[in-house]
C-alpha cells in the first residue's frame, strides 16, 4: 500500500521548567525541520497542553502545535472547541487537534473521574467530536444527544483553517479506529491501550501483523475518504545505535516479543540514521504511515533522519 504522502514529523514534548526553557525547545524543533509540537494530556508531571501549545506558537513562526491526544472525558466538546479555534486564531493557524477516548488509569484515579468501560468512552467520543466538528464550522449550533448537550452557540472565535483544524484521533481498537476511519482527518496508530496502563500484555497489540490489520479496519470504515486521510504513529523510543538487534531485543524482553519483532513495530525506531530511515520508508511503503512523531524527547535523536526525509 505505497503512499504518495510525503514525510513530516512531530515531537512529542511535555516538560519545561521555564517560559525560556519551552520557547527554546519549540525553536529548536522548528530549526531541526520537524513540521509539529505535539503535547499529551494527563495529570502527572507535565505542561497543561492549550496553554503550552499557544506559548509554543507564539515563539516559532512556521512550527504548528497539536495535542496528542486530549482526553475527552476531561472537558466538554464546547470547552474544547473553543479553546482549539482560540489556539489556531492565536497561532496564526498552525493548530492539530487531536483528541481520544481517555485511558491512563490513574488520570481517572487522581481527578476523581469515573473511568467507564472502553464503550461508553467510545460513544461519548463521538458524540463529542459531532460537537467539536459543528462548532468549528462557524455559525449558530445546536446539538443534543445521550452525553452532550449544546443549545445555540454561535462557533466563536472562528478558527483561521478551513473548514476547520484538522482532527487527529488516535488509539489501537478496532472500535475507536473504526471511528477514527469515518471521522478523522488524521489517524494515529497506537498499542491497545483498553487495560489502562503500558506493560507486557499491549505487545502483542503492536506487532507487524496487529498494525496491519488496524489499517485495515481503518480502511474499511473509512471507505472512500480513505485516500485522504494521513496515517500517523508514535515512535516513542528512538536510539540511533549500530547494534539494533541488541536493543531491540533488550527491550523485546519487557513485551515478550523478540528482535525482529521489535523492530518491525512502529511504536520504536532503532538502528543507525540509514537504518531507521530505510524502516520508515518500508512502513510508509506497506502500511501508509507518512507522519511519524518523536516520543520521549528524542528529538534530538531522531533529527538526522528527519533531515534526510522531511518533505520526500
Amino acid at each position: 500500500m505505497a503512499s504518495d504522502r510525503r514525510f513530516r514529523f512531530g515531537a512529542q514534548c511535555s516538560y519545561a521548567g521555564s517560559r525560556e526553557e519551552w520557547a527554546a525547545k519549540a525553536l529548536r524543533l522548528q530549526d531541526l525541520g520537524y513540521a509539529t509540537l505535539c503535547v499529551p494530556d494527563h495529570f502527572d508531571d507535565q505542561l497543561a497542553p492549550q496553554p503550552a501549545l499557544t506559548a509554543a506558537a507564539a515563539a516559532t513562526t512556521t512550527l504548528r502545535v497539536g495535542t496528542l491526544v486530549l482526553g475527552n472525558d476531561f472537558r466538554h466538546p464546547l470547552v474544547t472547541a473553543k479553546e482549539a479555534a482560540t489556539v489556531d486564531v492565536l497561532s496564526g493557524g498552525r493548530f492539530e487537534l487531536g483528541i481520544g477516548a481517555g485511558w491512563m488509569g490513574s488520570d481517572y484515579q487522581q481527578s476523581g473521574i469515573a473511568l467507564d468501560p472502553p464503550g461508553v468512552r467510545i460513544d461519548r467520543l463521538e458524540e463529542a467530536l459531532t460537537v467539536v466538528k459543528g462548532l468549528l464550522a462557524g455559525g449558530k449550533f445546536s446539538f443534543a444527544g445521550r452525553y452532550y448537550t449544546v443549545t445555540g452557540h454561535p462557533g466563536t472565535p472562528r478558527p483561521v483553517q478551513r473548514p476547520r483544524p484538522p482532527i487527529l484521533v488516535g488509539g489501537g481498537g478496532r472500535r475507536i479506529l473504526s471511528l477514527a476511519g469515518r471521522e478523522a482527518d488524521i489517524v494515529s496508530v497506537n498499542f491497545d491501550l483498553r487495560s489502562g496502563s503500558i506493560g507486557p500484555q499491549v505487545g502483542v497489540t503492536a506487532t507487524a501483523g496487529a498494525t496491519a490489520e488496524k489499517i485495515r479496519w481503518i480502511r474499511e470504515a473509512a471507505g472512500d475518504r480513505f485516500d485522504d486521510i494521513e496515517l500517523s504513529h508514535t515512535a516513542y523510543l528512538t536510539m540511533v545505535t549500530d547494534d539494533r538487534e541488541a536493543v531491540a531485543g533488550g527491550l523485546g524482553t519487557g513485551f515478550g516479543l523478540d528482535a525482529d519483532q521489535v523492530l518491525a513495530m512502529p511504536n520504536f525506531a532503532i538502528g543507525t540514521v540509514v537504518e531507521i530511515a530505510d524502516e520508515l520508508e518500508r512502513r510508509r511503503d506497506a502500511l501508509g504511515f507518512s507522519y511519524v512523531i518523536v516520543g520521549g524527547e528524542c528529538f534530538d535523536a531522531m533529527a538526522p533522519v528527519v533531515e534526510r526525509l522531511a518533505g520526500r
